[in-house]
């Protein structure tokens, strides 16, 4: 069995990877395709910048012994969508030691962090300016998740495709940033709030709107990602709201979702 050192600086290196291969294609895709449209005997050198925020990312994994809670196979499952789909929005609930990763990995893109805890965006936001994120607050108790489920079961207004600031449905949050319901997300990572207490807020309404939002935009598919789907209400909220049958993936405890618009299906069941 390995040590926590070794799965560290193993873990470190392959995020590390990532960000290389990242910066390779950003920095030389167009120098490559420039070599292909040009005479063998004419080779051009074209030299670029090294993105910043993918810099700091490779600068921050080579030299901290911090590592994000996800697993490197659980990382690399939205890695590939992300590789697919930046520049894109993607939207996230949580805020962490593996924020400035996702953000390189959405270079070009808009990536948006909610958070639940002021002190400690205070404190990642001093180690990464750059980072977006807003302070939320959850009126659900970790507690309550077995009632909310419960009650959204049998409660048709939890079945109604809506902005999530109009819907009647308990679990629907309504207190986010604006920008949340008015972008249309193409990628969602569900990694908070906290959910491992009884008085903690739990994440019964952060999977039950990022769900709504997907079904709520215009047209297209949203890639919608929950972690630690081990515990009880990560597990059971996911397949209820987010749908079995829009589950694509597992990896670890991680489950990944494809969802699409209902808007242009008029009559679609919540869960086909």
């Amino acid at each position: 069995m390995r040590s926590h050192t070794q799965f560290t600086s193993t873990l470190n290196l392959a995020l590390i990877s990532l960000v290389l291969l990242f910066m390779f294609i950003f920095l030389f895709q167009p120098t490559i395709l420039s070599f292909s449209q040009q005479p063998i005997s004419q080779p051009q050198t074209t030299y670029t910048k090294a993105i910043p925020s993918l810099s700091n990312a490779l600068i921050h994994y080579a030299t901290t012994k911090i590592t994000p809670q996800q697993t490197l196979h659980e990382i690399s499952l939205s890695a590939r969508v992300l590789e697919q789909k930046s520049p894109c929005n993607f939207l996230v609930f949580g805020l962490g030691y593996d924020s400035l990763m996702w953000t390189s990995l959405n270079y070009g893109g808009r990536t948006i962090f909610l958070e639940e805890d002021k002190s400690w965006i205070e404190k990642i936001q001093h180690k990464f300016p750059a980072l977006e994120s807003y302070h939320v607050v959850y009126d659900t108790k970790l507690y309550q998740a077995d009632e909310l489920m419960k009650n959204a079961m049998e409660d048709e207004e939890c079945k109604k495709v809506i902005d999530p600031r109009y819907s009647k449905c308990q679990l629907s949050h309504k207190g986010f940033p604006s920008a949340v319901y008015d972008i249309e997300w193409d990628v969602v990572m569900v990694d908070a709030p906290k959910g491992y207490f009884d008085e903690a807020p739990g994440r019964m309404s952060a999977i039950y709107t990022a769900g709504l939002i997907a079904r709520n935009r215009k047209d297209g598919e949203t890639d919608v990602f929950v972690h630690d789907v081990d515990r009880k209400v990560e597990d059971n909220f996911s397949k209820a709201f987010l749908c079995e049958s829009y589950l694509r993936e597992q990896e670890g405890r991680i489950r990944h979702f494809t969802i699409p618009s209902h808007r242009t299906a008029l009559g679609k069941p919540f869960c086909p």
